[in-house]
């Protein structure tokens, strides 16, 4: 019986990657390789690393990983080298020039292609199924590729293309799949996920895509990622309130909230809508969580309008903020139009105040569930804690709930347990089982 090939994919950037990823480890799977993910085994003779291109930090990573493994391949430590994703969508001709011992470069659509040089074949018959990168009981779901909005500062248009949406059978046959293989929780995302639908249905699809993923067995958890403010779906608030599936959460990018900044930005929407959005969010479900980003130091963000981003995460209280520093990305409209004048030095100290303003608000958050006994979902074991999360945290991005198991009752990763909450920190909570 001959060895297995065996091949190592190595994935960079954002969730939407590792779904791409996941995808070719099931070609490769089933077409006889061994396949290992994101590992140092120099039993893998063949790398593919799966690069982003999205900011500056990210490409730098992906070119450190490329050379990484191009000095081992030259060391003869391993014998070939691929690289497909963002970075090689956008930067491939020079990238070739640049680094010639690489194997192959490959965008972000080129899955036959890459299988191809690998002498494998793609099969229709797991075009829809994947090997899991994440635990077991959670999965991403991309339910669209692209975008069409060109906010001023983002390059994924030039790499990613137009919005495409993925049809509703399609999605709901892989997340059947994907239930029938232990998932429990579905994290829905796209580059714009309230988006869904509107370029093959001719409307925005996506709480119907929600209802018919929250018919399917095994599945007990929805979560929404990645919507956009502007003309936001109504009816998704109908469903977030009254489909119990579906987790009180949702990740909604504001970005900014000064008028002036929300123009420049080209993000489609003013401060008045926005403030109207969070308050129909809040009134019409009182007990969500809102995710939230927002870019600081972007090219004509004066004092007056970071003293209002401010002052809107004040009075917002989000229960989760992430910020970044605006880096400039060539192709796009703000680098075209808008010199980066704004120093690092007051990028990152704008950056700081955000967050350090957002540490305050989300203790005082933390606080007030302390008392409260919630469900849990157990992510892993650490020490003497068990890790889980509640209905109101995405994994990796999001905060976790650590329990003590002093009764010594048999629990899983993946087990739902109840769990009463005894403290907090900034941005983790504290809690004990409850029978």
């Amino acid at each position: 019986m001959s060895k297995k090939r065996k091949i190592n994919i190595v994935t960079l950037g954002c969730s939407k990657n590792v779904v791409d990823s996941e995808f070719l480890m099931k070609q490769l799977d089933f077409d006889g390789w061994e396949v290992i993910h994101d590992s140092d085994d120099t039993s893998a003779k063949v790398v593919v690393i799966n690069t982003c291109g999205f900011i500056a930090d990210a490409k730098e990573e992906s070119t450190d990983t490329i050379l990484r493994f191009v000095n081992a391949k030259n060391q003869g430590v391993i014998d070939r080298v691929y690289v497909m994703g963002c970075l090689s969508q956008r930067y491939r001709s020079e990238l070739q020039q640049e680094i010639p011992e690489v194997d192959g470069f490959y965008g972000v659509n080129d899955l036959p292609e890459i299988l191809k040089d690998l002498k494998s074949k793609y099969s229709l018959e797991v075009a829809n199924r994947r090997i899991l990168t994440t635990p077991k009981h959670y999965a991403y779901l991309k339910i669209s590729e692209g975008c069409n909005w060109g906010c001023a500062y983002c390059a994924i248009p030039l790499i990613r293309g137009k919005y495409i949406s993925r049809t509703i059978e399609s999605l709901v046959d892989e997340a059947t799949q994907l239930a029938k293989d232990g998932v429990k929780e579905l994290l829905i995302i796209a580059q714009d996920s309230t988006y869904y639908g509107l370029d093959i249905y001719g409307k925005r699809m996506l709480p119907d895509l929600i209802q018919k993923l929250s018919e399917i067995n095994g599945i007990e958890w929805i979560r929404i990622h990645y919507a956009y403010p502007s003309n936001f779906p109504l009816e998704l608030i109908h469903v977030i309130k009254n489909n119990p599936k579906v987790c009180k959460y949702i990740d909604i990018p504001f970005q900014h909230i000064s008028d002036n900044m929300l123009k420049i930005m080209r993000r489609g929407i003013d401060k008045r809508e926005t403030i109207e959005l969070v308050n129909k969010l809040r009134d019409q479900i009182p007990n969500i969580a809102i995710r939230t980003t927002f870019l600081v130091g972007h090219p004509g963000e004066s004092e007056q309008d970071f003293n209002e981003l401010l002052d809107f995460i004040k009075t917002s209280k989000f229960e989760r903020v992430g910020v970044f520093t605006y880096s400039e990305e060539e192709g796009t409209y703000a680098a075209n139009n808008h010199p980066d004048a704004i120093s690092e030095e007051i990028k990152n100290s704008r950056l700081e105040a955000l967050m350090e303003l957002q540490q305050d608000v989300s203790l005082k958050n933390n606080a007030n569930k302390v008392g409260q006994t919630l469900k849990v979902i157990v992510d892993r074991f650490e020490n003497q804690y068990i890790v889980g999360r509640t209905e109101f945290d995405s994994p990796e991005v999001d905060q976790e709930v650590l329990i003590r198991n002093d009764k010594k009752m048999r629990i899983l990763i993946g087990d739902f347990i109840n769990v009463r909450i005894t403290s907090c920190e900034d941005y983790d909570l504290l809690g004990e089982i409850q029978c």
